[in-house]
């Protein structure tokens, strides 16, 4: 069984596969909604798949998925635990860990710029930006 449910803030969809309880469920909510809801977090969007292993003598029957898009950075966080609660727990770790680093690392500070052949701009020496068609 599959179902969804979905949320505006933030607009990360919480799916599950399997029998998962709903106390497992209002636990992940609380729990991703505290990662991602926090202020100073560029737009989050993307979705978190809980799956309960049907096979009963797996070792570790609770896995996790979160494919998400904090403003421009992807992130995916995996986790298998024992229990809906440990995995729900590692998860968030997970998640605050990548979370945090992509909201501190800033895309222009990296990188290189495109040369004026390949469509980029020309700096004189005085600073001023030329465009590279004109002479």
């Amino acid at each position: 069984m599959t179902t969804d449910s979905t949320r505006q803030t933030p607009a990360v969809r919480l799916r599950h596969d399997g029998s998962v309880d709903e106390d497992t469920l209002a636990y992940a909510r609380t729990k991703i909604d505290a990662v991602l809801g926090r202020p100073g977090l560029p737009a989050v969007t993307g979705e978190v798949r809980i799956v309960l292993a049907a096979a009963h003598h797996a070792g570790h029957p609770w896995s996790a998925t979160a494919d998400l898009r904090v403003g421009r950075r992807q992130i995916v966080a995996l986790a298998e635990e024992a229990t809906g609660t440990e995995l729900v727990d590692r998860l968030q770790d997970r998640l605050r860990r990548q979370t945090d680093r992509a909201a501190h690392v800033r895309d222009d500070s990296r990188g290189t710029k495109a040369p004026p052949w390949r469509g980029g701009t020309v700096q004189d020496r005085g600073g001023a930006v030329q465009d590279p068609v004109s002479p």
